[in-house]
Order: structure tokens, then sequence, then C-alpha cells
């Protein structure tokens, strides 16, 4: 399952020692719910190699500013607290995955 962002526990999340995954998405976006079940799939497969988070642009708007998230679905891949892969709109799972062996 995947961590729940919010606006005050973002930093200690990116703080673990493992690399981070955040969904930035909002109930409203169609392509946003196409993306979540890939989500959660590489939250559970991938659990011991990377921390995968999910941040509701309309419930943590701090953070989806700080990162200038303009377009959801988007995907931050953070190394080290930061930001080292992006990616926007709906994305395959094997190319979630590439990036997680690159960075994890």
């Amino acid at each position: 399952m995947a961590n729940v962002i919010t606006n005050t526990n973002f930093q200690e999340l990116l703080a673990g020692d493992k690399p981070v995954l955040v969904d930035f998405w909002a109930t409203w976006c169609g392509p946003c719910r196409i993306l979540s079940p890939t989500v959660d799939e590489i939250a559970e497969e991938y659990a011991d190699r990377i921390t995968v988070a999910k941040c509701n642009v309309d419930d943590a708007e701090e953070v989806a500013m700080q990162y200038r998230i303009m377009s959801i679905p988007t995907l931050l891949f953070f190394k080290n607290g930061e930001v080292v892969d992006k990616r926007v709109g709906v994305v395959s799972k094997d190319e979630i995955v590439s990036i997680i062996n690159s960075i994890a």
C-alpha cells in the first residue's frame, strides 16, 4: 500500500533510506484513476527497494506547488531527497520499473 502524503509528512518520507516514488494525483482526474492500480502494484511488488507514496494535489497543495506540479498524473522519483526522474501522464509499468531499477 502506498503512503499518503500530507503537507506535514512529506520531508520525513524523503528522509528515509530508500528511493521514493511519488504519484501526484486528484480524485477528479481520469488518467490518474487509470495509473493508480499500476502504482499500487509497484508499491506491493517493490516495497523492499522503494517507498511509494501518493500525493492528492487538492489535499497537499503546498507539496504540489513546491515541486511545480502543473499536470497530473505526475510521477516524481527521489533519491537522497532529490528529484532524479519525472514522468507526466499515464506511463507503463515497465517504464516505471525501468526507472526503479536505475535508482534503487
